[in-house]
């Protein structure tokens, strides 16, 4: 299940997704998560789920790879849509037994829901999938940098941002790693309750923690070895510029932002 976890993954490439410029990427991006919390019913819910599909396979990243990334949220996914069986009350009631009442509209918010949440992990993870961690620290900085001028340091800001998304698949390749030398050791920790296997973690999180104290240390020494001192004097090897690419992207998310408020409109809400 550690191996599942691809969040934080970049996968070189040569497609039209990776060969968007990063600040782009980023407002599309932005923008797409926007009009998924605009959809107001299955209509519009599917022009920006068949989008996402669309993106990944413009991508050219295996689907294998976006579902792993699923598999840690498999339980939310389950237990948002559940919520909304039970406890949404709107519309015909399908079943009824004592206190417990499931109607059709719980059962319609359950499925909005659900594949509302998949098309977000969907397109917020094509983001890390097709763009490198250092180009998208430049993309951030170059976003964030008007808010230089009220001394806000995006260069700091941007750098954290990155380190943290990059170790996380760091950070799971050694969980994996400590798991398995425990069980190397005899421990047992896939049987038993809650108690007990939350017990058992305690020997994975203490030399976790201590790996990852260690890695920071050694990652800042490092930086200061090499003089980075964020901004001042710095220079770019790859200059960024908007081509036609950016643009179709722009005017593509625009008209998919009219129709979901068309499609809103005409057809009402679900929710």
């Amino acid at each position: 299940m550690i191996k599942d976890i691809t969040i934080g993954q970049y996968f070189p490439g040569n497609s039209f997704i990776h060969r968007l410029d990063p600040r782009a990427k980023l407002i599309v991006t932005f923008a797409a998560l926007v009009e998924i919390f605009l959809c107001k019913n299955f209509l519009s819910l599917a022009l920006i789920f068949i989008f996402s599909v669309f993106s990944i396979l413009f991508s050219k990243i295996s689907f294998k790879v976006v579902l792993k990334g699923l598999k840690m949220i498999y339980f939310l996914i389950f237990f948002t849509a559940l919520l909304q069986i039970f406890y949404n009350e709107k519309g015909n009631i399908l079943f009824e037994w004592r206190k417990i009442k499931i109607t059709d509209g719980g059962v319609y918010t359950a499925i909005f829901m659900a594949v509302r949440i998949i098309s977000l992990i969907f397109i917020s993870s094509l983001l890390t999938y097709t763009t490198s961690p250092t180009t998208l620290t430049d993309g951030i900085e170059r976003l964030l940098s008007p808010l230089k001028k009220i001394k806000i340091p995006v260069d700091t800001l941007a750098m954290m941002m990155t380190i943290a998304l990059r170790f996380i698949p760091t950070l799971i390749e050694e969980i994996d790693k400590i798991m398995n030398a425990q069980k190397a050791r005899g421990a047992d920790l896939d049987t038993g309750g809650v108690l007990k296997r939350a017990k058992a973690l305690i020997p994975i999180f203490i030399p976790l923690f201590v790996n990852s104290f260690r890695r920071a240390y050694e990652l800042a020494f490092a930086m200061e070895c090499r003089c980075y001192n964020g901004s001042n004097h710095r220079t770019r090897m790859k200059i960024m510029k908007f081509t036609w690419r950016d643009i179709a992207a722009f005017i593509f998310i625009g008209m998919m932002l009219a129709a979901i408020i068309l499609l809103n409109h005409f057809f009402g809400a679900v929710i």
